[in-house]
């Protein structure tokens, strides 16, 4: 019986994700409200206070989940990878598959310009777990370096370039393509992190 009651628990929880992405995704993270989840489910608001103590809270969650699905291909790779240019080329891949999911890289944003207002919301989002944090980028290249260039300014730069390629994407500019951004991103990290003879 309690197996039953957990999967039928699972089965509201994973139903009212993906309310929440379809609804993210047409209307935005801020336009979006949890009587609009719920209802577009087919659930009582009731059902989704029964999993998360806020929309922020599901939002996290989805992150998280997004991102365990898109390392688990990179993760693969990464110990693969020979060199430096190697693995820029592997992580700039991993980045490609979000910047592919257009709705999701838009709503990404969205929450991510949201949470710079609100600290405990912020420090959260700074964690390895919801985005490509300097550490771990450091973690992923440190292998890799020869020189004492910090991996951490390199995640840092990384990092930079990725976030303003999705703004410039999100304002439609079409200055940038990924490609140019990425070519620019892995020279970046060779020239700095590479024995230049």
């Amino acid at each position: 019986m309690a197996k039953k009651q957990q999967e039928k628990s699972q089965q509201t929880m994973n139903e009212l994700m993906a309310s929440a992405i379809e609804l993210f995704g047409s209307k935005g993270f801020s336009s979006t409200s949890v009587a609009e989840i719920t209802d577009n489910a087919g659930y009582a608001k009731g059902s989704f206070y029964r999993h998360w103590n806020s929309k922020d809270e599901l939002f996290l969650q989805i992150v998280e989940q997004k991102f365990k699905q898109y390392r688990a291909t990179r993760h693969d790779r990464i110990r693969e990878a020979e060199n430096l240019e190697q693995a820029m080329h592997i992580i700039w891949d991993f980045l490609e598959t979000i910047v592919s999911d257009k709705d999701w890289s838009a709503i990404f944003l969205e929450f991510t310009v949201y949470s710079a207002t609100n600290e405990s919301l912020r420090k959260i989002l700074n964690q390895s777990d919801y985005r490509l944090s300097n550490k771990v980028f450091a973690d992923l290249v440190r292998d890799h370096l020869e020189t004492d260039f910090p991996p951490e300014k390199i995640g840092a730069l990384n990092t930079a370039l990725f976030e303003g390629y999705l703004i410039h994407s999100a304002l439609g500019t079409q200055v940038l393509s990924f490609t140019d951004v990425r070519k620019t991103a892995v020279a970046m990290a060779l020239h700095n992190g590479t024995r230049q003879d």
